[in-house]
């Protein structure tokens, strides 16, 4: 059989003649046909909430936060219709500043901007990079679980009107991105950021894919942004096309909600077993852009593989770990994923860049990890992970090693499914 796996900007073509095979995916739902009506309608008539146009009062400070080049979010198709509705009544461009989500990512560059946002709106109006790690930037609003200071961006807290941007999908341990999840880590400081994102939080088992109601990471990520100030949503969801599927705009958990469980129905497939081997994506470009974002997908294909068993990741890592970054050296600096987590739980200050880590790490525990990129061999062991090179063979070489026919499953768009196995209890 031949299927698709979405990898970079493209997609791989493998043929899995002779082996039986099973392919889990999102169900698919169609695009909508006119996006900008669509957009504008939900702004007219929100969940939970007033029209926005109700919202906007002469010379307010706005402030509209939106997805980073690391997120699949249309920003250039839902910005600039954003941004019509707002002037058109009443706001005026020199009082809106556009915050990019960065978290703890690298800021974007201008021309990468301009292709997120389109020209006209770089050219427009003042677009920000959020910067984590500048004090200048940050208001206090509260603290976290262990205590650490909540620390927003003050462009944010200080507006009179924010608008919060984004698309919503599973996330691997905060339940679904999107919501509050664009204030909490999106435009939050480090020190906030490594505290949710500590051992503790990460470890529990609640904090998984598809999960909010009691996961103490999105709980405290809820806590922290509805602390930082009243804000109207305006979040999408997506099909492998990367067009709208649905538009839930207004009150900031009560739309999320809305939309978390329009992608729970499409996203959630049921197994009944285990699986031997998993081969999984990290849904392309530009979620497989580095190693870094890579644990979504590994950690979506480690819900069905057997103990003992092999996950083959298709991820195109054209930035590489990256090199240098606070996750690389963390990886760097162990001989393997047990030595990881018995550093990560001695305790202590959380490490930048930790909690994909100990993600992957948990997972390697579990299963071998066999990563094709286009990384060199040398740097995907340096992270202690097994270079692939060809998918189809890795699959052939590990059955024939069996002894029977083994389960083998794809995930062409990895993390855009929640997998669970039958005896599990439905999230």
């Amino acid at each position: 059989m031949k299927t698709e796996l979405a990898y970079g900007k493209r997609k791989l073509q493998v043929a899995f003649d002779g082996l039986d095979v099973d392919v889990i995916a999102p169900e698919h739902r169609p695009g909508i046909a006119d996006e900008r009506s669509a957009l504008i309608e939900a702004l007219e008539k929100p969940i939970g909430a007033e029209p926005l146009a109700r919202w906007i009062r002469p010379g307010q400070r706005i402030c509209i936060t939106f997805t980073d080049l690391t997120r699949a979010t249309p920003n250039e198709r839902i910005i600039p219709v954003l941004l019509d509705y707002l002037v058109r009544h009443g706001a005026r461009r020199e009082d809106i500043v556009l915050l990019n989500q960065l978290g703890t990512h690298r800021p974007n560059t201008r021309e990468e901007l301009e292709t997120m946002l389109t020209p006209e709106v770089v050219r427009s109006y003042r677009v920000l990079n959020h910067e984590a790690e500048n004090e200048q930037v940050l208001a206090q609003v509260g603290v976290t679980d262990d205590g650490a200071p909540a620390l927003i961006n003050r462009h944010y807290v200080e507006a009179d009107l924010r608008v919060v941007t984004g698309f919503i999908e599973p996330h691997l341990f905060a339940g679904f991105s999107g919501g509050v999840k664009c204030v909490m880590p999106g435009i939050a400081g480090l020190e906030t950021v490594k505290s949710n994102h500590g051992y503790a939080h990460i470890a529990d088992p609640r904090a998984t894919f598809g999960r909010t109601h009691d996961n103490p990471v999105w709980s405290e990520m809820k806590r922290i942004a509805l602390q930082a100030g009243k804000a109207f949503l305006l979040n999408v969801t997506l099909n492998s096309d990367r067009t709208l599927t649905g538009v839930f705009a207004g009150d900031l958990v009560e739309s999320h909600d809305a939309g978390c469980e329009f992608v729970r129905k499409t996203a959630m497939q049921r197994v009944k077993a285990p699986y031997d081997i998993v081969v999984t994506t990290n849904s392309g470009y530009p979620l497989d852009l580095n190693l870094y974002q890579t644990a979504k997908g590994i950690g979506a294909a480690a819900r069905i593989v057997r103990q003992g068993g092999v996950i083959i990741v298709a991820s195109e890592c054209r930035e590489g770990v990256p090199s240098g970054s606070a996750f690389d050296r963390l990886l760097r600096s162990v001989s393997g994923p047990a030595e990881l987590l018995r550093k990560l739980d001695a305790g202590g200050r959380s490490l930048p860049d930790q909690w994909q880590a100990h993600i992957q790490a948990k997972c390697q525990l579990a299963a071998q990890i066999r990563l094709y990129s286009s990384m060199t061999d040398d740097t995907v062991r340096s992270v202690h992970l097994e270079p692939c090179h060809d998918i189809v063979a890795s699959v052939r070489e590990v059955a024939s090693n069996m002894g029977k026919p083994p389960r083998i499953a794809v995930l062409p768009y990895g993390p855009l499914t929640i997998p669970y196995l039958e005896e599990q209890e439905q999230i």
